[in-house]
């Protein structure tokens, strides 16, 4: 197990140890989206939030959104680790460029919405995660984030994905307010697994046969989890059902527009 705050130097599908975090998870995403096609934000069940948000935020940015935006992609900027995540996005009008969560290229206050799906639990320091955040938007702006709860919950497919930690409830609420954001609502999230079986099954042929696995998650898994997700059901700020091990998150930057 990864436990918070320990790098993931060697991954599991790798024979050679990468140093950083960064190029463990540059690695591993360029191989997952290499050949796969990007999916357009209004398939995931973000959309009906998203598109409302984006509508009045002139200035918006979406972290990491890889092979799956959700905000409209004409008229946002994304920044990905992903050579070939910010490839098809060009390709598909949006304004993308390679670099990470931890130093933003980008002037302070500069956004009224910021995306981060399933991304800062993939930083080794999310303090400076979440202070780049709160450093590039605007006072009032709006955050939105997803995150996985429990480190109690974790399973093969954290290691899997390069994730460095889950949150506890209490943890997750400090981090946010030490940076100035609000948690306005929020609600269950994500398409992760739940059997055990299944998770070591894939496994396997992630180690044994990677081509093969992967060939199998872009054409039938990622297709069939787009089909399956539920409508996303918000409630005033942090989920209480411990059975919800991954959350989406609307924030609020403390301040307002004027300030």
């Amino acid at each position: 197990m990864v436990r918070p705050g320990t790098p993931r130097t060697g991954g599991l599908r790798r024979s050679t140890p990468i140093a950083t975090s960064t190029a463990i998870n540059r690695a591993f995403y360029d191989d997952l989206w290499r050949g796969v096609k990007l999916q357009p934000p209004r398939k995931f069940n973000t959309w009906p939030l998203l598109s409302r948000l984006a509508a009045s935020a002139a200035n918006r940015l979406e972290i990491g959104p890889g092979m799956r935006p959700r905000l409209p992609i004409g008229g946002t900027l994304f920044i990905d680790l992903s050579t070939a995540a910010v490839a098809a996005l060009r390709r598909l009008g949006g304004r993308a460029k390679t670099g990470e969560i931890t130093a933003l290229p980008y002037g302070d206050a500069a956004f009224d919405l910021v995306c981060a799906f399933d991304i800062v639990e993939h930083a080794a320091n999310d303090q400076r995660a979440l202070a780049e955040i709160a450093r590039v938007l605007r006072p009032g702006g709006t955050l939105v984030l997803s995150v996985p709860l429990y480190m109690s919950a974790w399973t093969f497919f954290d290691e899997l994905v390069g994730h460095f930690r889950r949150y506890e409830p209490g943890d997750l609420q400090a981090l946010l307010a030490t940076h100035g954001f609000t948690l306005e609502q929020s609600a269950a999230f994500g398409m992760q697994p739940r059997s055990q079986l299944l998770l070591r099954f894939g496994m396997w042929w992630v180690r044994n046969r990677y081509a093969h696995a992967m060939r199998w998650y872009n054409a039938v898994v990622m297709p069939l989890g787009l089909l399956l997700q539920p409508r996303l059901k918000f409630v005033p700020g942090l989920v209480g059902d411990p059975q919800v091990d991954e959350v989406v998150l609307v924030c609020r930057r403390a301040g307002s527009r004027s300030t």
